[in-house]
């Protein structure tokens, strides 16, 4: 019998580390011939993931130019596609979650008639520019895709209440806890310099990433400010922040941080050190999304630098708190972490909603039940 052809789309550091365990599970499956194409939106952050995970495209579009907008993105994923699509014909095409890459691989097999497996469906914040563009790319991914893997119930109900059949969605967890658990070892050691001295047993090392577009400007300022006092009148916390690369983000954190031996700034880690640092943190301040979904797997209290989440779940299961962007609140909601033990232990010891590492074997034995069913045993 003809194996199932599927073709998986990521262009970003993000989606490839959700997407590996994904394409692991497909390449292990003898029903499938699968193919990974990259469109390389992050170069250099997502070859990294893919000599972690040793992951070798087999069409890479590497469509990254400096000084790149998101037309420019979405033209070239669109036009680099269709050739790939009319020399591999795949039968579904699986996106992730809700980059520009997302939405342009979701459109350009729309265009070739081939269905649409989207990978982390059914986030919603219900604002259409927060988060910038990642709530339309994901929106308007789930009006394209034939089916519909969501991490968690609330995803599956933001979907059926937009009327999707509840016969093409599936609850499967994250695949985030799938890679997560695949790379954590307890004798890890860093190879960065900076991050070899810090006393991660006796110190209460915060980790920060920040980088939302949303945040650049005045919001930033904020919560670098409340950062900086946090670190200033606790002699017994280390700040960790790896810089994104925006020169604006920079800046900002050159002004706020200046000057402080406790605070140490960073350059952006690979993703496997990156998780290592996540399981040695204390405590997590983030405006990112997958962290949300990650830090509370390893018992990491998260506290969000945005004004609102589209992963609720984790505010519901207390392993995530919506700190915003104003710094009298972020101060605050430290602080109380800090100085009230019960309230870092409420926080740490919660049930982390996202999964328990089976998503993707989810995932691919629904595309087989849907493609090949008398193969499936379903």
């Amino acid at each position: 019998m003809e194996r199932i052809r599927v073709l998986s789309v990521f262009g970003t550091r993000p989606e490839a580390v959700k997407m590996a365990p994904v394409v692991k599970a497909l390449a292990q499956d003898d029903a499938f011939d699968a193919r990974v194409c990259v469109t390389a939106q992050h170069r250099e952050m997502l070859d990294q993931v893919l000599e972690l995970f040793q992951i070798v495209p087999d069409y890479d579009l590497d469509i990254m130019q400096a000084g790149q907008g998101l037309s420019d993105i979405t033209c070239r994923v669109l036009k680099g596609l269709e050739p790939v699509i009319k020399a591999f014909n795949p039968e579904m095409i699986l996106v992730h979650g809700d980059t520009t890459t997302t939405f342009s691989a979701a459109l350009a097999a729309y265009y070739q008639g081939v269905r649409v497996g989207h990978v982390e469906a059914g986030l919603r914040s219900f604002d259409k520019f927060s988060p910038f563009p990642e709530e339309m790319n994901r929106c308007l991914t789930g009006r394209l895709a034939d089916l519909h893997f969501s991490p968690t119930a609330q995803n599956v109900q933001n979907l059926l209440n937009e009327g999707i059949d509840e016969k093409a969605i599936l609850k499967t967890g994250n695949t985030v806890i799938d890679a997560l658990i695949s790379v954590i070892r307890p004798d890890y050691a860093f190879d960065v310099p900076e991050l070899q001295g810090i006393d991660y047993d006796n110190k209460k090392v915060i980790l920060l990433t920040a980088h939302r577009r949303e945040n650049l400007g005045a919001p930033m300022h904020a919560i670098f400010s409340a950062v900086r006092h946090i670190v200033d009148r606790f002699p017994e916390v280390e700040l960790i922040f790896p810089m994104h690369k925006n020169p604006a983000v920079r800046e900002i954190a050159a002004e706020h941080f200046e000057g402080s031996s406790r605070i140490h700034r960073i350059e952006p880690l690979d993703y496997e050190p990156f998780a290592h640092l996540m399981s040695k943190s204390w405590l997590i301040l983030t405006d990112s999304g997958g962290i949300q979904e990650e830090a509370p797997a390893l018992g990491k209290p998260v506290l969000v630098l945005r004004r609102e989440t589209e992963r609720p779940e984790a505010v519901e299961a207390g392993t995530v708190k919506l700190a915003g962007v104003e710094a009298d609140e972020i101060i605050s909601m430290c602080e109380e972490l800090l100085t009230q033990p019960e309230a870092y232990q409420a926080m740490a010891n919660a049930v982390n909603p996202y999964g328990d590492g089976l998503a993707s074997q989810r995932i691919v034995n629904r595309i087989k039940a849907a493609l090949r069913p008398e193969m499936s045993g379903i």
